[in-house]
């Protein structure tokens, strides 16, 4: 029996699953060092979801996928005590001959 269920969560169409592409200093120094593309994606997204949805959408072929859930931080506003939102962060590698551009 499998750890975990493939249809589990909402069926997602590929513009659900990629939220927006990560533009940060490091996220620059990957994908022109190691051609590997940070994107903030759907909580409920699968790796083979992201994979799927990377290459329909910018046309290119997706080598590996790697996940993190980032946990939401902890917020102080006045006298409250609140929590930013958790999300997930996945570094799509590709083909050493495909390229994306964002700008």
């Amino acid at each position: 029996m499998p750890r975990f269920r493939e249809d589990r969560g909402p069926k997602l169409e590929p513009h659900q699953v990629i939220l927006h592409p990560l533009i940060t200093e490091k996220g620059t120094h990957q994908f022109t060092r190691y051609n590997a593309y940070p994107f903030q994606v759907n909580l409920w997204a699968t790796k083979k979801q992201i994979k799927a949805a990377v290459e329909e959408l910018f046309g290119v072929r997706v080598e590996k996928v790697r996940t993190q859930t980032r946990v939401g931080k902890k917020r102080r506003y006045r006298f409250r005590f609140g929590k930013m939102s958790s999300w997930k962060k996945a570094i799509v590698t590709l083909h050493e001959e495909d390229r994306i551009e964002f700008f």
